[in-house]
């Protein structure tokens, strides 16, 4: 077996005299790692500003108290066959609505290590009214600070100032499109009646908007003690609890841990927003498949210039064997091209996905609250990208240099 210093040198002997084909091999590579770079960046940031958005307003998990699923006969069913209960005039029992001693609850959440935060809440379904204007919708009663923490609303504040709310029991702050079709502005009164018949008028002294049509058309937010003085219920009353974890992604998992030590309904995100999680998995599939077909073609690109590498120095190859090269000293010699392929191709791909990457992301995108394209730059779809040119290319020239390996050089120098 020859060294390999030697056949480091015939590799670059080759690699240098055919400028034209090593540098086609250089850009394949190039070209499938920043296409790979580019596209799971792109998918990347749009995933992440859709759960941006969809957790502006939704929590990772909500608790609350959840109506049984059979309201028609809410007796345990009988099992003694020798006792007969007679039922005159069945009705369904009253349901208790809410959270009662939300407290404890509250405790318990906050010191789960998982959790980054947590916010009651008292919503109530209510018509807003303004003269002969009437629309449905939410009145959603709130901590001021604890709500902003969780969704950062205030952020979406256009007009007035989200933290007067803190001290404003008379106040409220609703949608920007609510305002709309009720021709209301800053301080302006609006009527709220509840299910049961109470009415209340609260002064407006801010408008949000958070592009969501479903929300800005239909809440507004008060004090949460004025929502509990709305429904006459006690200081620790609350409808939901909203959660918020590490990671948004795991919430099935600590929805489930919570809900053997909370006797509530502890629902995660995907159980509510299914389509959501539906989407999001199949845009990582396709940006997946795309990248991955990229690579794969540039792959080919190589294999078949290696090949033609081979057929062209055949007989070279033949010489090189008679002159006591080995089977794996060819092998060796042919890898050695297409590593340095895919190494100065990974390289160059790794830097030029990074450009075009940062060119997309100044782009201007004047869309709900995005300002420009979204682009994240995660380091492992760097790593990964190398990884898989530098696979991709070893494989591509692996199979020419095992053919070249097995020539019987006494055939071809006879021809």
């Amino acid at each position: 077996m020859m060294t390999g210093n030697t056949n480091s040198k015939i590799a670059f002997a080759h690699l240098t005299s055919r400028l034209r084909q090593t540098l086609v091999a250089t850009m394949s590579v190039t070209f499938g790692i920043s296409m790979y770079i580019f596209m799971n960046g792109f998918m990347n940031g749009v995933n992440n500003i859709q759960a941006d958005l969809s957790f502006s307003t939704m929590a990772h998990i909500r608790v609350y108290n959840d109506l049984p699923e059979d309201r028609t006969n809410l007796l345990k069913q009988h099992t003694n066959p020798d006792q007969v209960i007679n039922i005159r005039n069945a009705k369904v029992i009253q349901y208790t609505d809410g959270i009662k001693n939300s407290e404890k609850i509250l405790d318990r959440l906050k010191k789960q290590p998982e959790i980054t935060g947590v916010t009651p809440q008292v919503n109530i379904n209510v018509f807003y009214r303004n003269g002969a204007i009437k629309i449905n919708g939410v009145l959603s009663g709130i901590e001021v600070d604890s709500e902003d923490r969780l969704f950062k609303t205030s952020t979406f504040v256009q007009q007035g100032s989200w933290n007067d709310l803190s001290y404003r029991t008379d106040g409220t702050i609703i949608g920007a499109g609510l305002a709309k079709k009720m021709s209301l502005k800053l301080n302006d009164n609006l009527v709220v009646s509840t299910a049961d018949g109470v009415t209340k008028s609260f002064r407006i002294i801010g408008i949000f908007k958070t592009t969501i049509a479903g929300v800005d058309n239909t809440k507004a937010y008060i004090k949460i003690n004025s929502a509990r003085q709305l429904l006459s219920e006690n200081s620790s009353f609350v409808t939901d609890v909203q959660v918020n974890i590490r990671d948004y992604s795991k919430a099935r998992e600590v929805a489930d841990k919570l809900a053997s030590s909370i006797p509530y309904k502890v629902e995660a995100w995907q159980v509510a927003n299914g389509q959501m999680e539906a989407t999001t998995e199949l845009r990582n599939i396709l940006a997946m498949a795309v990248s991955m077909t990229i690579l794969i073609v540039a792959g080919f690109g190589i294999y078949n210039i290696m090949n033609m590498t081979v057929n062209e120095k055949i007989r070279e190859i033949a010489i090189l064997k008679a002159m006591g090269f080995e089977g794996n000293d060819i092998v060796q010699i042919f890898l050695l091209q297409s590593l340095v392929i895919g190494i100065i191709g990974g390289t160059a791909g790794i830097v030029f996905g990074f450009l075009i990457s940062t060119a997309v992301n100044h782009i201007p995108f004047q869309v709900a609250t995005l300002q420009t394209l979204p682009m994240t730059f995660y380091l492992k779809d760097y790593t990964l990208s190398f990884i898989f040119g530098m696979l991709t290319t070893f494989i591509a020239g692996y199979l020419p240099a095992k053919k070249a390996s097995t020539i019987d050089p006494v055939i071809i120098i006879r021809g």
